[in-house]
């Protein structure tokens, strides 16, 4: 099995954001490309999780596993003032 490789990638930064990329990675001692592959990557994990949950919602809903009006009304009745 061959190990894994870097897939090169070129993007165009708003200029805002390139700066402050470099004052990051000064800022750290970081190098700006591991920068922007950490923030991408939490980027693509935080959204598929998103993607995920409301899949699975979607997929509760069509088993008929969500709250009746009743119990709705019962949980929001308890805030009531």
């Amino acid at each position: 099995m061959k190990p894994s490789a870097d897939e090169p990638m070129t993007i165009h930064l708003p200029a805002d954001l390139a700066s402050e990329l470099e004052k990051l990675a000064l800022a750290t001692g970081g190098n700006t490309r591991l920068i922007a592959v950490a923030a991408l990557r939490a980027f693509v994990e935080s959204e598929a999780l998103q993607i995920r949950d409301v899949q699975e919602s979607i997929a509760e809903a069509d088993r008929g596993e969500f709250a009746s009006a009743d119990e709705v009304d019962s949980f929001f009745a308890k805030y009531d003032s």
